[in-house]
């Protein structure tokens, strides 16, 4: 595993970003694990959380790609320190793009807040995580409605490796067949438990046997076979 991964997956959970336990998910399912992108809250936090982003969109992307694209209202934040890490850790200067929810009519008008999008822009899509892939529905006709941009490909940061829509394939990845840009994340779900697994992390084991036997049985019923 990467370095950078293993870090993220510590830094997750020393935020509090990533938790186990008993959580009720707003699909219905009854899930041992939880992530909340919005535990990032402080400046430290948001320059690390841009500086992993940065390393991952790197390793699946490279540089080569013009806009930083971050879906209201999450995203936003998302996409700006990202677009930092990558000037301050490769010297290379992407726009920061994102929607407003309504459209200004006064001063800044439009939908978007940041850089305009024109035609031939290569852009690649930042959120936190992607389950059922909703957001890209109101993300994407969004992009194609400003210019003939080009769409690159999607990061998360975690791939929760969960069935989607269709129950046979992850979110991430109906959204490749649907749309046909690639998808990826900082982790997956599967390297998480890998890592933490009766492995000390600050000090304490995250995952026990006990909650490793209840992930288990949670991917047997909603994992991608």
């Amino acid at each position: 595993m990467e370095k950078y991964k293993s870090e993220f997956i510590e830094f997750m959970v020393e935020s509090e970003v990533l938790k186990f336990g008993d959580f009720t998910l707003k699909s219905g399912r009854k899930s041992p694990f939880f992530m909340n992108a919005g535990a990032y809250v402080n400046g430290t936090q948001l320059r690390r959380l841009g500086e992993y982003y940065a390393k991952a969109i790197h390793d699946h992307y490279g540089l080569d790609f013009d806009v930083l694209f971050g879906p209201a209202y999450k995203g936003i934040p998302l996409a700006v320190a990202t677009t930092m890490a990558i000037s301050e850790l490769y010297g290379k200067e992407i726009r920061y793009c994102s929607n407003r929810k309504e459209v200004k009519d006064h001063g800044d008008t439009g939908i978007l807040l940041g850089s305009k999008l024109k035609d031939g822009d290569r852009v690649v899509i930042i959120e936190d995580v992607t389950t059922s892939g909703k957001s890209i529905e109101e993300t994407y006709p969004i992009l194609k409605a400003q210019a003939d941009v080009d769409i690159k490909g999607l990061i998360v940061s975690l791939n929760r490796n969960e069935k989607g829509k269709n129950g046979e394939k992850t979110a991430l990845e109906e959204i490749k067949d649907l749309y046909g840009f690639d998808t990826a994340a900082i982790v997956s779900m599967p390297e998480v438990v890998s890592y933490l697994y009766n492995c000390p992390c600050n000090g304490k084991v995250v995952i026990n046997d006990e909650l490793k036997d209840r992930i288990d049985a949670y991917y047997a019923e909603y994992g991608v076979k």
